[in-house]
């Protein structure tokens, strides 16, 4: 008999814990956001061209994700129909140059650009970029930013979330509302994040650091 109520005992143990960990799962994430203003990212021949040769970005202040700042630097964007001023650079440098845009800026100057995620420039549209320095015209690189999640493996394992998948968040407040096709950025030391451009978090009310709720993932998107 005591062997059985101690059997009992431990199943009733088992399923508890269980239920604890099935609670725990399905507790809803909330997220960050990160609002980003058009900036540039530039390469080191554009650096030089603009700045001088051997020039080298002035940290302005750190932005949340490890080793990514806004430099004092800034930039024209000049376009077939007008130009912006004082376009932010942020830092480090890398290989490719990109300027990420809203729509608006692209009516203002006079370009169509499309919405990719970073780094897929391929087919995108160009600007001059003019420098105190310089001014230099690229080819291709002008993009509106694809809202996206940045969250480190171990995050991402932890709820179930893959790399290049695409998930919907909700907001709360006046202009509550559900973005969908939000797709997951998985990265060595990504601090969990989600990345809208000033419009998109203007029309749902939200600010840095304002907090989303993800509501699905996806499949993986190829």
């Amino acid at each position: 008999m005591k062997t059985d109520t101690q059997r009992q005992a431990r199943s009733i143990t088992q399923q508890i814990l269980q239920e604890l960990a099935a609670g725990r799962k399905s507790q809803p994430l909330t997220i960050a956001v990160g609002v980003s203003n058009r900036h540039v990212h530039l390469s080191r021949k554009e650096m030089d061209m603009l700045f001088g040769y051997g020039s080298s970005l002035t940290r302005m202040k750190a932005l949340k994700q490890p080793g990514q700042f806004a430099a004092q630097e800034t930039v024209t964007l000049r376009g077939p129909k007008g130009e912006l001023q004082r376009v932010r650079v942020l830092g480090p440098l890398r290989n490719v140059t990109q300027v990420e845009i809203s729509v608006a800026d692209g009516f203002v100057l006079g370009i169509g650009a499309p919405v990719r995620m970073s780094g897929e420039l391929q087919g995108s549209p160009g600007v001059t970029l003019v420098g105190p320095h310089g001014e230099v015209a690229i080819a291709e690189g002008v993009i509106v930013a694809w809202r996206h999640l940045h969250i480190s493996p171990e995050e991402a394992a932890r709820h179930g979330l893959t790399d290049g998948a695409e998930i919907a968040v909700e907001t709360q407040g006046p202009r509550a509302g559900v973005l969908r096709h939000v797709k997951v950025r998985v990265s060595a030391e990504a601090l969990a994040e989600i990345h809208l451009d000033q419009e998109e978090a203007n029309a749902l009310g939200l600010g840095n650091g304002d907090r989303v709720q993800i509501k699905s993932n996806g499949p993986k998107v190829a």
